[in-house]
């Protein structure tokens, strides 16, 4: 079982999920370590590290995303120590997407890492992609395979 406060802080992450899929990046940067070893990892592009990189990455994200809401977030795994935790969740949302103008649901699974620093929780890695069923191997190699 996690700690109350690291609990809290999953929930105003889930929070700040719910705005990331209205195209408001500010609340989950709020969460995010100023470090230079944060990084992240998203379905738009490779991973970034370093704050600077980080933000701009989560801003050019968030602009995909328009008019949406968190649906859902099923827990996979938890751990924590006094300093250091994580979660695997797969993460549901209904948003506009790209150019669409459709409101269309989305799935992904994604680990995200928080640390302590100074007192008080912060996300140091989050790595989130849309594979949330099983998949072939053609799927990853973007070929068919004999």
């Amino acid at each position: 079982m996690l700690e109350p406060d690291l609990t809290k802080f999953i929930e105003q992450d889930h929070r700040a999920l719910d705005a990331f899929v209205k195209g408001n990046p500010e609340p989950l940067k709020d969460l995010y370590s100023r470090r230079d070893d944060v990084i992240i990892a998203n379905p738009f592009g490779p991973p970034a590290r370093g704050w600077e990189k980080v933000a701009a990455t989560m801003e050019r994200a968030a602009t995909n995303y328009r008019e949406g809401e968190a649906t859902g977030f099923e827990r996979i795994s938890d751990y924590a120590t006094a300093d250091l935790g994580y979660i695997i969740e797969i993460e549901r949302f209904r948003s506009k997407v790209g150019g669409g103008d459709e409101i269309v649901p989305l799935e992904l699974r994604v680990t995200t890492i928080f640390r302590r620093e100074e007192g008080a929780w912060r996300i140091i890695l989050r790595h989130a992609d849309p594979i949330t069923s099983a998949r072939s191997p053609e799927s990853i190699t973007g070929a068919e395979l004999p």
